[in-house]
């Protein structure tokens, strides 16, 4: 928007003025640092009422100055050991926001991102490990972009809660000069008036400490959507593993149902069943169906995982051979510990606390009454005066105004509904934490049991239905045994082996909810 100048705003509302350039000058001078005494000593030497230089310094001075700059931590650690009746009590506080009023410059304001679109995977590396598709989708997913834009958005928040209110310039004239205000020193013209509001000191350092908690409780919001999507990439990307890695051992099983196959016939040929050949032809189609059927599940697990890196139409992701999988922590409480330190979902909770409590901080800062300055110029005029005394010499006034807060029962009211959210949130941290706990113990005994079972199998079981199927084949070769204990060692070894292969991807994915639920990688020293 084109700015007036400064002339013919005054001539608009109705100000006799004669020359206003070099005040002008000076004006823009104040507002680029530039101001000195000697400007404002030139300028008075001009033939402009001594009022305007008065409304325009208060205007530059009084209503115009710019947000103090706003002190933002990073998420605090909070105590690893918190009861009840601390939160409610106020033992569990984050670190309080400084707001520092010697600076004058805006806060640091977090911009949302560019996300470029997402590179195709490059030629002859197809399989990535699923850090990569976790950096992918952290960086492109549209929720997570979303979140950072409200981080953003929130941000922009504190200087506005930090700022006083728009200064107010009226200006009263009476165009009728037999109805015109008469003074000792002549006709009233009109009067210009500029008038600030400015609350009780605490009030806006309590408002911009509420904007504040509200940037960082949008900031563990981000991190609850960063740790959700990691957590669906890292699911998605095990059922992909695993989906290979049964195509894998179902092809290996049918390579052994032919060799079963050419084990009948040969002992058809010496005089044995056809029947038999006939059993291991069917363990081979079955072979087959399964094959179908894991070929759908793969593709269903490589279009969730396109889907979450933004590359729906992407068809050729393939996981790595084997997956690492980290110890399983064995010790709950540390967890829990880690839990109340660096989970999101509690973080937010805390935050939202530490906003309630300066809120109702607020509402009792309402008991203290705002102020009003002012300032006011009125042009006095010789002409159809009444005063045989009348010289003419403008008038200048300055008004001061205070609110009476006597309404005790609204005031009341809001400080007692502050209150009553303060207990709400604390209740609501308390009903978190322990459903994190709970999720945490859950999750983390369903790990060990993965982790026991895949032991078990890999140590004990596969190694003993190898070798009863090894057995089985060569009592069969010498007429010890019938096929049909043949063919169940057979099925045996490939469910095992199946189990074995799912046994690790829950192991996987139980990890990886626990570290969702406990909110960071926790390492045990050995």
């Amino acid at each position: 928007m084109k700015e007036l100048p400064l002339s013919i705003l005054i001539d608009t509302i109705g100000f006799p003025i004669k020359s206003t350039s070099l005040l002008g000058k000076t004006l823009s001078d104040a507002c680029r640092g530039d101001f000195q005494p000697s400007m404002l000593a030139e300028a008075q030497k001009k033939p402009i009422p001594y009022g305007i230089l008065v409304l325009a310094a208060f205007m530059l001075f009084g209503g115009c100055q710019t947000p103090s700059k706003i002190a933002r931590h990073e998420t605090p650690a909070t105590p690893l050991a918190s009861s009840r009746p601390a939160a409610e009590s106020g033992q569990i506080e984050p670190t309080q926001f400084v707001v520092d009023e010697n600076e004058s410059s805006q806060p640091t304001i977090d911009q949302p991102e560019t996300v470029l679109p997402p590179e195709p995977a490059p030629v002859g590396q197809v399989a990535q490990s699923v850090e990569s598709y976790i950096r992918l989708a952290l960086g492109n997913h549209p929720r997570i972009r979303s979140a950072r834009a409200r981080v953003a958005a929130a941000s922009h928040r504190v200087p506005q809660a930090r700022a006083l209110a728009d200064p107010t310039l009226s200006n009263t004239f009476w165009p009728i000069s037999d109805q015109s205000l008469q003074t000792a020193a002549g006709r009233a013209g009109n009067t210009m008036s500029l008038a600030q509001k400015y609350p009780w000191p605490e009030k806006r350092r309590a408002k911009a400490a509420v904007a504040c908690r509200e940037v960082q409780i949008a900031r563990a919001q981000l991190s609850q959507v960063e740790l959700e999507i990691t957590e669906a990439v890292r699911l998605a990307y095990y059922d992909l593993w695993f989906a290979a890695r049964a195509i894998s051992i179902t092809a290996e099983n049918r390579e052994i149902a032919a060799e079963l196959i050419s084990l009948a016939e040969a002992r058809n040929a010496a005089g044995g069943s056809q029947q038999d050949v006939v059993r291991a032809e069917l363990q081979l189609d079955l072979l087959d169906e399964r094959l179908i059927t894991l070929r759908q599940q793969k593709v269903v697990a490589q279009a969730d995982l396109a889907a979450l890196t933004q590359q729906p139409a992407r068809t050729d992701i393939e996981p790595t051979e084997e997956i690492d999988v980290a110890d399983v922590p064995g010790r709950v409480d540390a967890l829990f510990a880690a839990a109340e330190e660096c989970s999101p979902q509690l973080q937010e909770k805390l935050w939202q606390l530490s906003r309630d409590r300066q809120k109702r901080r607020l509402a009792c800062l309402n008991r203290y009454p705002d102020f009003t300055l002012g300032a006011g110029w009125t042009t006095i005029t010789e002409t159809d005066a009444v005063s045989p005394v009348a010289n003419g010499h403008d008038a200048v006034n300055f008004a001061v105004g205070v609110t009476l807060p006597i309404w005790r029962s609204r005031i009341n009211a809001s400080i007692r509904e502050s209150s009553a959210n303060v207990i709400a949130s604390s209740r609501a941290y308390d009903d978190s934490r322990d459903d994190t706990f709970r999720r945490i113990r859950r999750f983390s005994e369903q790990a060990l049991a993965a982790d026991e079972q895949h032991r078990l199998y890999q140590e004990r079981i596969l190694p003993r239905v190898k070798r009863a199927l090894h057995l089985s084949s060569a009592d069969y070769r010498g007429q010890l045994v019938d096929f049909g204990e043949v063919v169940d060692n057979f099925t045996e070894l490939l469910m095992y082996e199946l189990q074995s292969a799912r046994a690790k991807a829950t192991l996987a994915g139980k990890l990886a909810q626990l570290e969702r639920a406990v909110g960071c990688e926790v390492v045990f020293e050995e």
